[in-house]
């Protein structure tokens, strides 16, 4: 019997794997105090005038103890392929996060900001 799994069909639908879909990245704010608002959008420029292109926004945002430091979730679109561990230019994985007024520049980052090899679940 051929390998499957639950999710296996919508996965491999087309709109699933086109280039530009926003994908969940991780965010870090340059200033590691501020805690960006949940829905803040996500643009590529900080002095952007309106109408501004969305860029994706944040789903998800805390102060996280065991980091000393603010970190976020977003979805961004094409945004795997912007993080900072995608092996892409210098500041292709710098974005801003505009919300209430203010702006705030995030860094694109994995969206697993503990343990990211698993070793402290797998003991």
């Amino acid at each position: 019997k051929p390998f499957s799994f639950i999710g296996k069909r919508s996965f491999a639908r087309s709109d699933t794997a086109a280039p530009n879909r926003k994908q969940l990245v991780g965010l870090m704010t340059e200033d590691p105090t501020v805690v960006l608002a949940e829905g803040a959008q996500i643009i590529g420029h900080p002095d952007a005038t309106p109408p501004v292109a969305m860029l994706g926004h944040v789903t998800s945002s805390y102060f996280s103890a065991e980091l000393g430091r603010s970190i976020a979730m977003a979805v961004v679109r094409d945004g795997i392929n912007r993080r900072s561990d995608a092996g892409r230019r210098a500041g292709h994985d710098t974005l801003f996060a505009y919300a209430g007024g203010r702006t705030h520049k995030v860094k694109l980052v994995s969206p697993v900001f503990v343990d990211p090899k698993g070793e402290r679940q797998n003991g």
